[in-house]
């Protein structure tokens, strides 16, 4: 019976919150009765273990856990300033990398024949593996509907001379604030509310060729799922589906794990930091939707001075809050917090510094 499941091989970007959705979607697979190898690269592999014990990944005999190449060279901490290298060396050494693991699955007399690739949007190189061997690939992506909708129109931008920014200056003198009246289901939709790849100088940019290209690849699928439903998003959802005849709306993501029955998934998590599990305790004490979260995510690194006038704006909020900071949120790495922002804020705020561990 084993060998009759359908094998998912699910891969997202190596960042957090690709990793996240695409996890969430495994798990929904797994539950329906599909065999997953979940695939991480090196790096995170080995970080995810160091944060979370040498069993963390473990998984149990139908939901496995492999690992490709980044192409970036072991010392890289993958932070923010490393992204635009990752950008050019995954898809070349992952696209390698990722075909030697598919030939390792589909040779292996104790696992189903992988029968389908779902690939995060960014990870497009997946395609030409799946093409090599005949293997079916759908597209996970996670922005929302109406991000994706932005995303499909960047070659027309490009065509329309509207992107690449002429110079600096139109991040600044209203040139981002001019109505994109033409992109269907966007009524009113100002060129900064677009994804922000756009705003470049640069017609060699890395981050929008990228994703430019990312998205042409991603045609080629034999279709897409995003993180949401119908009834929230059907208008854009009919534009985007013109593109994608093949349109699965899978979400909440996160509410739908939620309703999963099996207890084995407890154990199956990819978090790339350690926790901080006891701040629970102290959001029990707190009344209900009184919490400020805020939360820079695990890539973006903020200076000094926009991190002190973030902070005082929090502190002058009145409301309570939990701030969850890595250490290397600050560019530069100067102290985070001052002794006067910490004395504002006594009793009545939770702070979070994670450390992530080699």
């Amino acid at each position: 019976m084993e060998s009759l499941k359908p094998h998912a091989v699910c891969i997202p970007f190596p960042a957090q919150g690709h990793i996240n959705p695409m996890l969430k979607l495994a798990k929904l697979l797994h539950f329906r009765g599909f065999h997953i190898t979940f695939v991480h690269t090196e790096f995170n592999y080995q970080r995810i273990l160091s944060n979370r014990g040498p069993d963390s990944l473990k998984g149990f005999h139908d939901f496995q856990f492999e690992t490709i190449s980044d192409g970036l060279p072991e010392a890289s901490q993958r932070g923010i300033e490393d992204l635009q290298h990752l950008c050019i060396t995954l898809p070349d050494h992952g696209r390698r990398s990722f075909r030697d693991l598919i030939v390792k699955l589909n040779g292996s007399s104790n696992l189903p024949a992988v029968s389908c690739i779902i690939s995060d949007g960014v990870m497009s190189f997946t395609l030409e593996v799946a093409c090599e061997f005949g293997i079916q690939e759908m597209i996970l992506f996670t922005p929302s509907a109406v991000g994706m909708l932005g995303y499909l129109h960047f070659e027309e931008l490009k065509r329309r001379g509207l992107v690449p920014l002429k110079d600096a200056s139109c991040l600044t003198n209203g040139y981002l604030d001019n109505v994109i009246d033409w992109i269907p289901a966007m009524e009113g939709i100002r060129l900064k509310d677009l994804p922000t790849f756009i705003r470049t100088t640069d017609p060699n940019d890395i981050f929008f060729n990228y994703n430019l290209k990312s998205l042409n690849n991603s045609m080629k699928a034999k279709g897409l799922i995003l993180n949401t439903f119908d009834e929230l998003d059907k208008e854009v959802l009919d534009v985007i589906n013109t593109a994608f005849p093949v349109l699965y709306t899978i979400g909440p993501l996160s509410m739908l794990q939620q309703n999963l029955s099996s207890p084995n998934f407890e154990s199956i998590e990819s978090n790339l930091w350690k926790e901080d599990n006891e701040c629970l305790s102290w959001l029990d004490k707190r009344e209900p939707k009184s919490v400020v979260y805020v939360n820079f995510g695990s890539l973006i690194t903020v200076s000094q001075e926009q991190l002190k006038e973030f902070a005082w704006g929090l502190a002058n909020s009145k409301y309570p809050f939990l701030w969850v900071i890595r250490p290397d949120l600050l560019d530069g790495g100067e102290k985070i917090m001052s002794k006067d922002f910490m004395d504002e804020i006594n009793g009545r705020v939770y702070l979070s510094v994670g450390v992530p561990k080699r």
